[in-house]
């Protein structure tokens, strides 16, 4: 049975759960971020409940299942354990908080100390008929896991007797028949499962712990003000009620306790639960004691207690409520249910159940020792942060996957101060990229307005140009176009231009016909220039460069209109040389034939440039006067 749960998105990864765990049932993998538990491991001390401040972690309950009994048509029992004193001092009197519980719906209450005297008996005749054979008290449910778990070689020294709870239980199916559903309600998680583990049938259906009970009263507003009183129902326990203290059910039947003459040692407490059972299994023969150990202070202070009980509080209010349940002890009635229930079976066998882990080869454990650095430490004590006793047990348990390296404070300090050097580091690097920054935006700012300066010069200088130009991209898109091109297209084109100017994004193809635009097909294919091509449109000629600016992707053309006088000039004067340049050796071989004819002809044609140059000369040095 699972009686620890947990929620993972509650969790934090504190890992505090796994510090405090003391057998380490909640484990946390190298390659995971949340802990899991080992139900298989678990004790159910509890110990992981209030460290876990998100409440993350939570004992498994029984409302639910509790609730369903009360509804059917069952009869169901509820036996107390006699630490409601201690618990529930908000309440009057005892008689108000047994009708609260018969409110609930319980149909008998039944305090557990008449289980425990049964108990206490059988005890007496076990550890005062002593045969040589020492043993550990089997009355507290997480010692009894405990040693079936981490000491199996000890199951056999555990006394071979049921707890009061048990007991009690069987009594009530005695008195009451086997169909009654029996509930118990304790101050211990732990006795959640022990019924589970009985070889003998189980005579607890379900268990309660206090804090259930109080939330039980809640949800049905049940408050002692409202009801009259009304007593257990029997039999009515002795000494039993003394069971919450740690060795009072010793009292209770005398044991003896005195150093120099008693056989049994109390110990208490999770700081000394553990050392004792391994002092038990290594120096038996030596201590020559039996040992009664409870896990937290008696059954008082067990997890399903209040959180914030006081301990001697407690103690004096169990005490007190033992005197005044003593007051009513009738010894007559007490004998004869004695008598009559001493056929209860109140024995148990133990069953080992090793989850001790096999220890890790020692490379492993040196290398998780390398890891948080503590290879090679003479002291390998540690500062215990992690929850484990020595830094060699934590490297174990890291070896074996219970745990994690980052647990480890002296291991998350250094690698926090390397990670505090290296953000510095970046730090400083990151100022240094930051100035370097801004000066490369300096820069890229200056250049951005030069560069938007200069293309705004040459977008001055592409409109002033007495030549059409044109930029379109591999679509035949219009990129840019000067107010010549959009000139010498005519009408149509103007009117484009008004509604976007430069005629941007126009295509291409509707503005020129198709030896017109195939011209720059051609060229966005070939990336070959076409230089000084004459094409024919609207009854003009016109004289078309088209060169690639971006190979494939952009090309650039000039127009001009050959009827223009400064283009019509400058073409005559570009052909004539053309002529004589191609046409050279020609005239050489004609002026050799007829000698003075030909150069006249070359001079004549010279004489025509130059009349041409010289006019354009003039007209130029009038425009800049």
């Amino acid at each position: 049975m699972q009686v620890i749960e947990f929620d993972k998105e509650k969790c934090i990864q504190c890992y505090a759960c796994v510090r405090v765990c003391p057998v380490k049932a909640i484990a946390v993998p190298i390659n995971e971020d949340y802990p899991s538990i080992l139900h298989n491991r678990c004790i159910g001390c509890g110990d992981c409940l209030p460290v876990c401040s998100p409440a993350a972690l939570t004992f498994s309950s029984s409302i639910a299942r509790v609730n369903e009994l009360l509804a059917s048509d069952k009869k169901v029992a509820a036996i107390l354990a006699p630490s409601i004193a201690g618990e529930f001092t908000d309440i009057t009197d005892y008689r108000k908080f047994v009708s609260m519980i018969r409110e609930l719906g319980f149909e008998y209450v039944n305090e557990v100390s008449f289980g425990a005297d049964l108990v206490a008996q059988e005890y007496k005749e076990l550890l005062e008929n002593f045969k040589g054979k020492y043993y550990i008290t089997s009355l507290c449910p997480t010692l009894t896991a405990y040693v079936c778990y981490f000491y199996p070689e000890l199951t056999v020294n555990l006394a071979p007797i049921v707890t009061p709870m048990i007991a009690t239980a069987r009594i009530v199916k005695q008195k009451y028949g086997h169909e009654v559903k029996v509930v118990y309600i304790g101050p211990c998680i732990s006795a959640k499962y022990e019924p589970f583990l009985l070889e003998d049938e189980n005579p607890i259906d379900e268990v309660l712990t206090f804090t259930e009970l109080r939330q039980m009263f809640k949800e049905a507003s049940i408050t002692e003000q409202t009801l009259e009183y009304s007593e257990f129902d029997g039999p009515i326990g002795h000494l039993g009620s003394l069971f919450p203290i740690s060795n009072g059910l010793l009292q209770a039947v005398g044991l003896d306790e005195n150093l120099l003459t008693g056989t049994i040692t109390t110990i208490e407490g999770k700081d000394n639960f553990m050392d004792s059972v391994r002092q038990f299994n290594n120096y038996t023969e030596l201590i020559r004691r039996h040992f009664n150990i409870f896990y937290c202070h008696g059954c008082l202070m067990g997890p399903g207690t209040s959180p914030g009980g006081e301990k001697y509080l407690r103690r004096s209010m169990a005490v007190e409520y033992a005197n005044k349940r003593l007051k009513e002890f009738k010894p007559e009635d007490w004998q004869e249910n004695i008598q009559k229930y001493n056929t209860i079976k109140l024995s148990r066998n133990f069953r080992p159940d090793d989850q001790r882990l096999q220890v890790p080869q020692k490379e492993k454990i040196d290398e998780v020792l390398k890891v948080i650095g503590r290879e090679g430490a003479d002291n390998l004590m540690g500062c215990g942060a992690c929850g484990f006793s020595s830094c060699y047990e934590f490297a174990t348990a890291v070896a074996s996957g219970l745990a994690k390296p980052e647990m480890c404070i002296t291991y998350n300090l250094r690698n926090q101060n390397e990670y505090i050097k290296t953000l510095k580091a970046t730090n400083e690097k990151l100022a240094k990229t930051e100035i370097a920054l801004k000066e490369s935006e300096k820069i890229a700012r200056r250049e951005q307005m030069l560069a938007r300066e200069a293309n705004e010069v040459v977008n001055t200088m592409l409109q002033k140009l007495p030549s059409g130009v044109v930029i379109v991209d591999e679509n035949l898109k219009i990129v840019q176009a000067n107010k010549t091109f959009i000139e010498t297209l005519g009408e149509d084109a103007r009117l484009i231009d008004e509604v976007i100017p430069g005629l941007v994004g126009a295509d291409l193809k509707t503005l020129l016909p198709y030896q017109f635009y195939n011209l720059f097909s051609y060229v966005l294919k070939s990336s070959e220039d076409v230089t000084n091509r004459d094409v024919n449109f609207n009854d003009n000629i016109l004289n078309v460069s088209i060169f690639t600016i971006r190979p494939n992707k952009i090309v650039g053309a000039v127009v001009r209109d050959l009827k223009m006088p400064e283009v019509r000039r400058e073409q005559i004067i570009n052909r004539i040389n053309e002529a004589i340049t191609e046409n050279l050796e020609m005239v050489q071989k004609i002026g050799f034939l007829l000698g003075e004819g030909a150069s006249k002809t070359e001079r004549m044609l010279n004489s025509i440039i130059s009349a041409y140059q010289s006019e354009k000369n003039d007209k130029t040095g009038q425009a800049e006067l």
